[in-house]
C-alpha cells in the first residue's frame, strides 16, 4: 500500500510517498530557512505565502521521485495539527483537492504522533509497544505508545519547549537562525561543567518539562540580574566564555530530557524508547541517550537524522496505519 504524505506545519513544505507504511519510495522537503534567518525566527504570514509557491510543485516532485503517479497511490495523509493555522490550511487544502481529483481517500494526521513515528521508518525492527520522546521547537512531550495509533500522552512542556529554549538562547548570544544547530557547534568547543544552571523538575511524579528557568539563568549570565549594578547591559563573554555557556546550557537540557524520557520507560515498564522531533538531531542528546538506554538495559530507537526535522516521510508512514484502522 502506497501513501502520499504532505506536511505544512510550519516552515517546511514537505511531501512524501511510503510504501506500507516503512519503506519510504521519496521525501521532499523545501526548506524555507533562508527567508526567516533576517527575522531570528519563523514568520507565520511569510511561511503560509511560502507553502502557496511551493505545495503543489513539491507534491509533484514527490510522485515523480518515486516513479508513480497520483493513480497510484491507495491514500493521502495530511498534517492537521497542531501548527502555525495558515500553513496548515495550504496543506490541508492542496490535500484535499488532490484527494477529490483522483477519487483517493484521505487521513488526517497528528504532526507529533507523526514525530513519534519516524523511528519506525525503513526499520524492521518493531518500534512498539513504547515510551516516545518528542523534542522540538514547539513541543517537548513523552507518551506511552502502545501502538502508532494509541498513544496516551505522559506528559509535556509546562512553558518553552526544549527547541524554543534552543533558539532564544542563540539569539541572547547573537549565533544566528535556526538556533539549535548554532548552540551546538558552539558547544563542541566549551566545557559542559563551566557554568553551573538550573534543572527544573516540575510536577513531582508526572513527566512535564519546563525549560523556561533555565532560559532565563542564561539571560541574567549574560545581562546580570535585574536591578543589580550593569543588568542590562550585555556582559562582555569572550569566545571561550560563550562556548562554554552553550556546552552548559545543552547538557542542562539533556540531562532533564534523558532522565525523564528513562523515569517514563520505569514507570510504564516499558524497555523500548523512541525519539522524534528536530532537537533529536542532537548529537550530545542522542548520545546521552544511548549512554543512558544501555544501562538501563532499554532499546533505544533514534530515527535518521533526515527525518528527525519536519518531513512527509513520517506523515505518510503513520496515515498508512490510520488508513487501515478506518478500511476495518
Amino acid at each position: 500500500m502506497r501513501v502520499l504524505g504532505i506536511e505544512s506545519s510550519c516552515d517546511e513544505t514537505a511531501a512524501a510517498v511510503v510504501e506500507d507504511g516503512r519503506r519510504v519510495l521519496s521525501n521532499v522537503v523545501a526548506s524555507q530557512e533562508a527567508l526567516h534567518v533576517p527575522y531570528g525566527g519563523v514568520v507565520p504570514e511569510i511561511a503560509c505565502r511560502a507553502h502557496l509557491a511551493e505545495a503543489v510543485p513539491v507534491a509533484r516532485k514527490a510522485l515523480e521521485s518515486a516513479g508513480l503517479t497520483l493513480a497510484d497511490m491507495d491514500a493521502i495523509a495530511v498534517v492537521n495539527r497542531p501548527g502555525l493555522i495558515g500553513s496548515l490550511l495550504v496543506g490541508v487544502s492542496v490535500a484535499k483537492g488532490m484527494a477529490w481529483a483522483s477519487g483517493k481517500p484521505l487521513v488526517s494526521v497528528d504532526h507529533i504522533h507523526a514525530h513519534l513515528y519516524a523511528a519506525a521508518l525503513e526499520r524492521e525492527t518493531p518500534a512498539y509497544p513504547s515510551v516516545g520522546l518528542v523534542v522540538s521547537g514547539g513541543h517537548s512531550s513523552l507518551y506511552h505508545c502502545r501502538t502508532p495509533i494509541d498513544l496516551e500522552r505522559m506528559g509535556a512542556t509546562m512553558d518553552d519547549a526544549a527547541g524554543e529554549a534552543f533558539d532564544k538562547v542563540a539569539k541572547l548570544l547573537n549565533l544566528g537562525y535556526p538556533g539549535g544547530p548554532a548552540v551546538e557547534r558552539t558547544a563542541s568547543g566549551g566545557d559542559p561543567k563551566a557554568v553551573r544552571l538550573p534543572r527544573s523538575w516540575p510536577s513531582a511524579g508526572a513527566f512535564d518539562f519546563s525549560f523556561s528557568g533555565l532560559k532565563t539563568a542564561v539571560l541574567y549570565r549574560c545581562k546580570g540580574q535585574p536591578g543589580a549594578k550593569g543588568s542590562g547591559q550585555p556582559a562582555a563573554l569572550s569566545q571561550q566564555d560563550t562556548a562554554d555557556l552553550c556546552a552548559s546550557f545543552q547538557e542542562a537540557v539533556v540531562d532533564v530530557l534523558a532522565a525523564r524520557a528513562l523515569e517514563a520507560c520505569l514507570a510504564r515498564g516499558e524497555k523500548r524508547l523512541i525519539v522524534g522531533g528536530g532537537v533529536a538531531c542532537n548529537g550530545r542528546l542522542r548520545a546521552r541517550l544511548e549512554e543512558d538506554a544501555r544501562r538501563e538495559g532499554i532499546e533505544l530507537l533514534l530515527p535518521a537524522k533526515r527525518f528527525c526535522p519536519d518531513n512527509a516521510a513520517m506523515v505518510a508512514g503513520l496515515g498508512f496505519h490510520l488508513f487501515q484502522m478506518i478500511q476495518v
